[in-house]
């Protein structure tokens, strides 16, 4: 009996971006794909009417891998179909699963049990941001969230810095949105003048806007990001 194939479904950064977040393939594929592991029931639900489906969501079959259940996750049953020859798909709450998210702890649970994985084409935040950019997109580095006690965060911000200055790698990173306020305002307190930042803000949304400056420059600048979905990046130039 052949195995099925699990197929890692990037889902929309926000809201009314489905025509910037589908392909035709994923309109086929959600019309034969009836079973999904998802990190959000609703979103993923939301997602697939967006995006085309004619299959009932009365006859879905939806496995929740959400942060109260990820400790208690039967591989067994969730691949129990897969392996019987089923295809399934795989779903963050946003963006591209397995990309600084818990999705990657089912695509390695699948290349254990020689499951075939198939990611499909779909909005990054981390990757739209690099490119907006203008920074080194050969050389970089995504570090997550930054710490919160502002000692340790100076101090990571001045690491990343010099890391940045001294391998030419553009540095990326995240806060929670209701914080993203403090983390700016550490950054332009504690890099050089002359170091960059970009900021890219509610990406794929009606409201999206990036902008790179010099420390000195957005000293100028007055901006406000609490609550707003928001990837910061850092590049020293020699």
């Amino acid at each position: 009996m052949s195995i099925g194939i699990l197929y890692l479904m990037p889902v929309p950064l926000a809201e009314n971006a489905e025509g910037q977040s589908y392909t035709l393939f994923h309109q086929e594929l959600i019309n034969q794909i009836d079973e999904y592991i998802v990190e959000n029931e609703k979103t993923a639900r939301r997602f697939l009417k967006q995006a085309g489906l004619k299959i009932p969501q009365s006859d879905l079959k939806i496995h929740d891998y959400g942060k109260h259940k990820r400790e208690k996750i039967d591989y067994n049953r969730i691949f129990k179909s897969i392996m019987e020859g089923k295809d399934l798909g795989l779903m963050s709450e946003a963006g591209c699963p397995g990309v600084a998210d818990p999705g990657a702890d089912i695509v390695s649970e699948a290349h254990r049990r020689g499951i075939k994985v198939v990611p499909l084409v779909g909005p990054s935040s981390i990757l739209l941001a690099l490119m907006a950019s203008g920074f080194n997109g050969q050389k970089f580095a995504f570090h997550g969230y930054l710490p919160i006690d502002k000692s340790e965060r100076t101090k990571k911000i001045k690491d990343l810095e010099f890391q940045s200055q001294k391998e030419q790698q553009t540095q990326l990173f995240i806060e929670t949105p209701f914080r993203n306020n403090s983390l700016f305002d550490d950054l332009i307190k504690n890099c050089k003048p002359k170091t960059r930042i970009c900021v890219a803000c509610n990406l794929t949304a009606s409201e999206e806007w990036v902008l790179t400056l010099s420390v000195s420059e957005w000293k100028n600048q007055k901006i406000d990001l609490h609550k707003k979905p928001t990837i910061f990046l850092m590049y020293v130039q020699n």
